[in-house]
């Protein structure tokens, strides 16, 4: 495509849009505030909101996760913790998967309606091993994507789009994928209200709480499951 063919295009535009957009965001420094110094300064503000407004906040929360998984935005698991401590580990969990998914999908979406023919080629080898991959069996590989993060998540939300993965199959895998490790970190979450409490200072017997203990040997599992995979995913 020539560079006057190029310019005529709203596709063009539009991803120049897209990314000026993230540019900006990322240049604001909003995520400079997604941490748990922000979280413990402001908890008691935080959770009487959700209290007065509990369907406001749900939504709000929502809408936060659905932009940073859709601009690719730093943060989202510092949200997960979040979701966990001011809905509990069960509520931040259903909200953080319909976010997540929520966002994951408008990528998809996005990226198939402005995905060129080379689109694969230019996100560079590792996209082209994981398209790979996805072409032979997209729903049990999309799946495992999703259990175990093999691979950045950005491209397990678009690489999906450009090797013609159907938008059912990539929104049940990202859903049921994502959930495992979402429950973990909302888990961790729930228990982060004695942590906050104390107010910086470090006790052990309240960080290692029986959520937080349950949280990090839940990811130790996902994080083990991931070696045997990485051989597989190798060997091709």
């Amino acid at each position: 495509m020539s560079l006057r063919c190029a310019l005529r295009d709203r596709r063009v535009w539009i991803g120049a849009g897209v990314v000026a957009a993230i540019v900006a965001l990322r240049a604001t420094g909003l995520a400079d505030h997604l941490s748990l110094e922000t979280l413990a300064r402001h908890r008691e503000a935080l959770s009487a909101f959700v209290a007065a407004n509990g369907v406001l906040a749900a939504l709000a929360y929502v809408a936060i996760y659905v932009a940073t998984v859709a601009f690719s935005l730093p943060g989202a698991l510092f949200l997960t913790l979040s979701g966990g401590f001011l809905f509990g580990a069960a509520g931040g969990t259903a909200l953080t998967v319909l976010g997540a998914t929520t966002g994951a999908v408008l990528v998809f979406l996005f990226a198939r309606r402005l995905a060129g023919e080379d689109a694969l080629d230019r996100l560079g080898p590792k996209a082209q091993l994981l398209g790979e991959g996805i072409r032979r069996n997209a729903a049990s590989y999309l799946l495992v994507l999703r259990l175990v993060p093999l691979f950045p998540f950005f491209l397990v939300n678009l690489v999906p789009a450009f090797v013609g993965v159907r938008l059912g199959t990539y929104l049940l895998t990202t859903a049921f994928g994502i959930l495992p490790g979402t429950a973990v970190f909302s888990l961790a979450g729930s228990g982060l209200g004695d942590v906050l409490a104390m107010g910086g200072e470090f006790d052990a017997r309240a960080v290692l709480s029986t959520e937080i203990l349950a949280a990090l040997l839940g990811l130790a599992a996902l994080s083990l499951a991931a070696i045997p995979l990485k051989a597989r995913f190798a060997r091709g």
